[in-house]
């Protein structure tokens, strides 16, 4: 819990630069990658309006994409979107050298395969963020509320470095669960995931009320809800019986809520739709599971790509 650790943050967003302020806060050598806001970050660094203070900070080192890495990392955390136009190993790659972890903070299932096939000898940490954080200028973020992470090495176990990496981010001030199976904790959340993030931005934009309340809304939720599960039981990760229940019940307790992905069709940014709706369906063809309304949404989303809505 030193300056010795050296973490290089790729994709610098909104996450990415929380999670590199609370990594700085416990010591470390933080640089970051980033694809836009060079000039904005290179002078004055990153303000932070936190409710666990003022995380502001400026990185050790700002760079750009192709720029060449000044000393080796430790950890490399990716914190890009899944997007099939982004290659996350070659955008990792320059970064990573024979002894650095790759921690992954994104979201969706089976993400972590396309990185470990590009760099198969560094160990991948999988992580799952639970955070209501935004980017509200160049340089500028807002972070709202929550914060913890679920984290574990990929495909299972939780090796040293996972906790190591773990303690630091515990030492910047933030709750971090170990899992020894990730892909587990990451089948839960796609059970909400899965079936509420692509079904509102279909309906619009919706936020959650509007989504149960319409006549039928809670009925179809479910529905996706029950495909999610026997996939993920047939993957070799089932739910407990009342997991869709207490999904539903937990939502409704929530106030009228507009989720991330509703949030980046309304306001025309690339939308994660494979990696949180069709890879979901791939395993379950993998696995011989039938899934039609799953099947149904991600056709429609590529049907809208089809005719051009290029948010999909």
């Amino acid at each position: 819990m030193s300056e010795s650790t050296r973490v290089v943050v790729v994709g610098a967003g909104a996450i990415g630069s929380f999670y590199g302020a609370i990594l700085k806060r416990a010591g470390c050598h933080v640089s970051v990658v980033l694809r836009s806001e060079y000039d904005a970050v290179k002078a004055n660094g990153f303000r932070i309006d936190s409710p666990l203070g003022d995380l502001s900070y400026r990185p050790d080192a700002v760079y750009r994409d192709g720029d060449t890495p000044e000393g080796e990392a430790d950890y490399v955390i990716c914190c890009v979107k899944v997007l099939s136009s982004i290659d996350r190993g070659a955008l990792i790659k320059p970064w990573v050298s024979d002894n650095t972890r790759v921690v992954l903070i994104e979201n969706g299932i089976d993400i972590e395969r396309e990185v470990a096939d590009a760099l198969p000898n560094n160990p991948i940490i999988s992580c799952l963020a639970f955070i209501a954080v935004s980017r509200v200028a160049p340089g500028e973020i807002e972070h709202k509320a929550f914060g913890a992470l679920t984290m574990g090495s990929w495909p299972e176990g939780v090796s040293e470095e996972c906790r190591a990496i773990a303690a630091l981010f515990e030492a910047g001030g933030i709750d971090v669960k170990r899992s020894e199976a990730v892909v587990g904790e990451r089948w839960r959340k796609s059970l909400w995931n899965t079936p509420f993030n692509p079904l509102s931005v279909l309906a619009g934009g919706a936020d959650t009320v509007t989504l149960l309340d319409t006549p039928g809304g809670e009925a179809l939720a479910r529905a996706m809800m029950a495909e999610v599960c026997a996939v993920a039981a047939a993957d070799g990760y089932p739910m407990p019986e009342d997991a869709i229940d207490k999904n539903i019940a937990g939502t409704r307790k929530m106030p009228a809520y507009i989720n991330s992905m509703a949030l980046d069709y309304l306001n025309g940014r690339p939308m994660e739709i494979e990696a949180i709706l069709g890879n979901v369906v791939d395993i379950a063809h993998r696995h011989g599971v039938d899934v039609p309304r799953l099947e149904t949404m991600r056709v429609t989303f590529a049907m809208r790509e089809v005719l051009g809505d290029k948010q999909a």
